[in-house]
């Protein structure tokens, strides 16, 4: 997993609070302010936590513990051990399922330019563990932390534009509900990166991946972290658009224009005027629309059908698809002209079987969702469901995985006989299998062949290494995703480990 410089300062600063004040667990969680709505806190380091954790949006109207730390004096507060509050962070403790119904638990406000800016969370199995802690201790926590989070503030304001600084703000204080780009894969962070680097430039971006992955979440960071995040993002779905009105939705219509046509109507690209205009699944688009699209996109000009006065309009255009549009071109079904005109930069969005643990802080970010939506009570992954969630291939991929989720947090609520203060998701919920190793693995173990005699042991391992990644690619058609994934390592890893054996660098055209 790939840390960003910003997630791993918050680590660094969560290990040192762990060496003052000994714990089991350490979160540190920033408010999200929003005018009129309940305070939301998100998590931004957890040591000691699972992952799941991470994909967490914790309301505190739901989470009375957090609550009464946000309002708490400049020491916080350490709730007593027969406190029948239940805790926020139940199930989620990296090494075991529960926190026991007595232990430790204290929290800090922390501040920052004369704001209450997020809490420090603490937690102990051991009842007795902060009973030593003095409150000079707690005050250097509370510097460390303040101190730590100003320079961060600081270095964070330097490296953004005015416009990339405010429409970040706008995505981190987004509602608890809302969707945004998760995770920490190294697949992960370097699209975040291109989106950031192309994101404050006019640029045609052509967004590519497989059904599932998220395209419609990278238009939307890549319109908030534009210098036009203030004007609208509109998105017309291609693949409904019938050819026979494609006019009309696309550059509206005057009264009279058609059959039907009983008043005046504004097209998608004059609402999108001086903001951005995502057109989803533009694969799926007839030739003879095609057409009509690249006229707009080439002159910035429009006309709307019973009109004879053109418009110009302002208009940054994105574009997503899951086909291969070189290869529709090669067949025929899609304009070569409009493809170079729509790919000036293209993405592309990994699919989550390359994502690695991020199916883990996905899937707590979709428990969360499903908890406020059902009234349930702190939905947690048991240990098997998590690993069987990690050995799935997804080829529905995000969006197969929320609804798993969903069916799954549906049936684990409406289970009788449940007690306890967390309710947990087993591999029975899920309907999937417990996994297991792949017999292709053993079988080539087996029948690789012996390592030449008279080798030290750096040099034998380096040759059993290369014959086993040799045959874990022709296993998995040429694939560096599915031979990582076989190898239990990351994709990035592999490829480095295969060029210093001294390994042609395989192709990453098929993952």
């Amino acid at each position: 997993m790939v840390e960003s410089t910003t997630e791993a300062h918050y680590r660094d600063l969560l290990a040192a609070v762990r060496s003052l004040i000994a714990c089991d667990a350490v979160a540190l969680l920033r408010l999200l302010p929003e005018t009129g709505a309940e305070p939301v806190l998100q998590p931004l380091a957890v040591d000691g936590l699972a992952d799941e954790a991470l994909g967490r949006r914790f309301a505190a109207s739901a989470h009375p513990r957090l609550a009464r730390l946000l309002a708490s004096g400049p020491l916080g507060l350490r709730f007593s051990s027969d406190l029948g509050l239940p805790d926020p962070y139940d199930g989620l403790l990296a090494d075991q399922q529960e926190l026991e119904a007595v232990h430790d638990c204290m929290g800090l406000p922390l501040h920052h330019a004369g704001r209450l800016w997020g809490l420090v969370t603490l937690d102990a199995l051991d009842p007795q563990a902060f009973d030593a802690v003095e409150p000079a201790r707690l005050q250097a926590v509370q510097r460390l932390l303040e101190t730590g989070i100003k320079a961060q503030e600081a270095l964070q304001a330097m490296a953004a534009n005015a416009a990339q600084a405010q429409a970040a703000a706008q995505e981190q204080w987004q509602s608890v509900r809302s969707r945004e780009l998760l995770g920490k894969s190294a697949a992960m962070s370097q699209l975040k990166r291109e989106i950031d680097t192309v994101a404050a430039s006019d640029l045609t971006v052509l967004i590519l991946g497989e059904t599932g992955v998220g395209k419609e979440l990278v238009a939307q960071r890549l319109h908030a972290r534009s210098a036009r995040h203030a004007r609208p993002l509109v998105q017309i779905n291609c693949a409904a658009l019938p050819e026979t009105l494609a006019d009309s939705e696309l550059f509206g219509h005057k009264r009279g224009a058609f059959t039907g046509a009983v008043a005046d109507r504004v097209g998608k690209f004059e609402l999108a005027d001086g903001g951005t205009l995502f057109l989803d699944e533009v694969g799926e688009l007839p030739l003879a629309v095609q057409a009509k699209l690249l006229r707009a996109l080439q002159s910035g000009e429009l006309q709307r059908p019973g009109s004879d006065r053109l418009q110009r309009v302002d208009v940054r255009v994105l574009a997503a698809t899951n086909r291969d549009l070189g290869q529709e071109v090669a067949r025929g079904r899609f304009r070569a002209d409009l493809y170079h005109r729509l790919s000036v930069y293209p993405l592309r969005v990994p699919a989550l079987r390359e994502r690695g643990r991020d199916v883990l802080t996905l899937a707590g970010g979709f428990l969360e969702e499903n908890q406020h939506r059902l009234g349930a009570r702190n939905l947690r992954l048991a240990p098997a469901a998590a690993a069987a969630l990690l050995a799935q291939p997804w080829p529905g991929n995000v969006r197969e995985l929320e609804h798993l989720i969903s069916r799954a947090a549906l049936r684990a609520w409406a289970e009788p006989g449940k007690s306890g203060r967390w309710t947990a998701i087993e591999l029975r919920h899920l309907g999937l299998e417990a996994p297991t190793a792949p017999a292709t693995t053993v079988a080539a173990a087996v029948d690789l062949p012996p390592v030449a005699p008279g080798l030290g042991l750096r040099e034998a391992t380096d040759a059993f290494q290369r014959q086993w990644i040799e045959a874990a690619l022709q296993r998995h058609g040429g694939s560096l995703a599915g031979a990582a994934r076989e190898a239990g390592m990351d994709r990035s890893n592999l490829l480095r480990l295969a060029k210093r054996l001294g390994l042609r660098a395989p192709s990453t055209s098929n993952g």
